[in-house]
C-alpha cells in the first residue's frame, strides 16, 4: 500500500456524526489490501496525480446508514469510490482504468462521472458500466 492507508479507506464522516464504530476486522484489512495492491496503488501510480477515496470499508451499520445496497461490497472492504476531483477528470480516470486493464471486479461510472466505483473481488469480472 503505497499511495492509500487503512485509515482513509475506512474512515467516514457519517459514521462519526452518527456514532458509528466502523472499525474492520482483519479480513476486511486483507482485502482492502488486496484492492489497494492491485488496483487502486497501480492507477494512482499511472495516474500521476492523487486520488481521493469518498468511501471504502462500510459496517453493515454504515451501510445502511447511507443507503447501500445490502450485498455492497463495501461491507467487504472490497470497493471503494473515488474522485480525481471532478467528473472530467474521473472520465480521465476510467478510460485510463479501462486503458491498463487492471483486474477489477466492478468499474462503474457514477451519475455521470460524478465518481467513480471500483472493486476488487474474488471474481474480477471486469465489468465496466454507468449508474445515472
Amino acid at each position: 500500500m503505497k499511495h492509500f492507508t487503512i485509515h482513509e479507506l475506512t474512515r467516514s464522516t457519517t459514521a462519526r456524526l452518527r456514532g458509528i464504530d466502523n472499525t474492520p476486522s482483519q479480513q476486511v484489512i486483507n482485502n482492502l489490501t488486496a484492492l489497494v495492491d492491485n488496483v487502486l496503488d497501480p492507477l494512482r501510480e499511472a495516474w500521476g496525480k492523487p486520488i481521493h477515496v469518498n468511501s471504502g470499508y462500510r459496517c453493515p451499520r454504515l451501510n445502511k446508514a447511507v443507503g447501500g445496497v445490502p450485498a455492497s461490497q463495501h461491507l467487504k472492504g472490497e470497493a471503494a469510490d473515488v474522485t480525481a476531483g471532478s467528473p472530467a477528470l474521473n472520465r480521465q480516470l476510467y478510460s485510463l482504468l479501462r486503458e491498463l486493464n487492471l483486474p477489477v471486479d466492478q468499474a462503474i461510472n457514477e451519475h455521470d462521472f460524478a465518481w467513480l466505483h471500483i472493486s476488487y473481488g474474488p471474481l474480477h469480472r471486469r465489468h465496466y458500466f454507468a449508474i445515472r
